[in-house]
């Protein structure tokens, strides 16, 4: 018996694994890659980028517990598309286009089937993110997860003109706030979502709730949009003084990021729909609105700060693309809070 195998590595699973994964990555291509998968690092081109001062916008991150309601339903291809998600939607939100993403995919047994469904998911957000897929690691440790379970992560990076990156200092008072709806939950706030519908009520996945059009575990597993296609016009144009992705910290953390410290951002309360799914989890896990806007997205997965001058040419653009959107509030003045809510009442 191969000794590797004997310690639980099978390396010849590994090699199944990148061979369902060629035709996925292939989808990803982009005229400025050089390498195919396989090597020992990715090579993008640059020197077709068209910039007078190219700055390079990278960003990592994870799909966190939501990995255990894929795991624990056997559905795998949309995570990967969360993944990427989290990362492209940060890149962008500085006002840069991604260019290319690597993933790492860590597990207790490699899986071909498994991690073919993970990189399918993974190569369709790129594709809907204009990323090549240029590389990536799948690592097989046994002792270090248990039996079926997998972590997923990956990095990004994309390209901007220095002149033309969001900048904090470019939003002034009096700057609308516009928000792009999400898709539901995205990748954040999932610990709390599965102590409320797993550990304190004891639902299925299959559970039906009146107000969601889908079960449980479909809804949960809904993937985060992408903005990149949305925004990357406004972008061009120079539309937009800043965005703020919503992600882990909802509301109270994320919108204040993108803001100088002398201003804040009022919310009109109201303005938007709140998806269901929001309600349904406030309603089970027993938390105030307050509490809600501390730790998810409630329907909305960007923000948008647009001088008033340009609001009708930005609304026009967003129409043109299909994209809904809503005037959620304004910048203004800082007083004590770096974010207001007021109701429309």
């Amino acid at each position: 018996m191969d000794p590797y195998k004997k310690s639980g590595v099978d390396v010849t699973a590994g090699y199944e694994s990148v061979k369902r994964m060629k035709k996925h990555i292939e989808r990803t291509s982009r005229p400025e890659v050089l390498t195919e998968v396989g090597g020992f690092g990715g090579l993008f081109d640059l020197s077709k980028a068209a910039y007078q001062e190219p700055v390079l916008v990278s960003g990592t991150d994870g799909v966190g517990t939501k990995l255990l309601l894929a795991i624990e339903q056997g559905i795998h291809h949309t995570i990967g598309i969360d993944c990427v998600a989290m990362c492209v939607n940060d890149v962008i939100a500085q006002g840069a286009t991604p260019l290319f993403f690597l993933d790492y995919i860590a597990t207790s047994q490699v899986k071909p089937d498994v991690v073919e469904q993970l990189v399918a998911g993974v190569a369709e957000g790129c594709v809907q993110s204009g990323a090549a897929l240029i590389g990536g690691e799948t690592a097989e440790m046994p002792d270090m997860y248990q039996a079926g379970h997998y972590d997923l992560a990956g990095f990004t990076v994309g390209i901007g003109e220095k002149s033309q990156l969001i900048q904090k200092e470019n939003i002034q008072a009096g700057d609308v706030l516009i928000g792009l709806p999400s898709s539901g939950v995205h990748s954040n706030g999932f610990s709390l979502v599965r102590q409320i519908f797993f550990k304190d009520h004891d639902f299925s996945y299959d559970h039906q709730f009146e107000e969601l059009a889908k079960p449980l575990g479909e809804e949960l597993l809904t993937p985060t949009k992408i903005y990149v296609e949305t925004l990357k016009p406004l972008l061009e144009k120079q539309l937009i003084q800043g965005i703020s992705h919503i992600t882990g910290g909802g509301f109270i953390e994320n919108i204040p990021r993108m803001l100088p410290d002398h201003l804040a951002a009022q919310i009109i309360e109201g303005s938007w729909p709140i998806l269901p799914i929001f309600g349904v989890l406030q309603q089970y896990g027993k938390l105030t609105l307050s509490e809600m806007y501390g730790i998810f997205n409630l329907g909305i997965g960007m923000v948008l700060a647009v001088s008033k001058e340009n609001q009708a040419e930005v609304c026009q653009v967003l129409a043109e693309h299909q994209e809904p959107y809503y005037v959620i509030g304004q910048v203004i003045p800082k007083e004590t809070e770096s974010i207001v809510f007021q109701t429309t009442n």
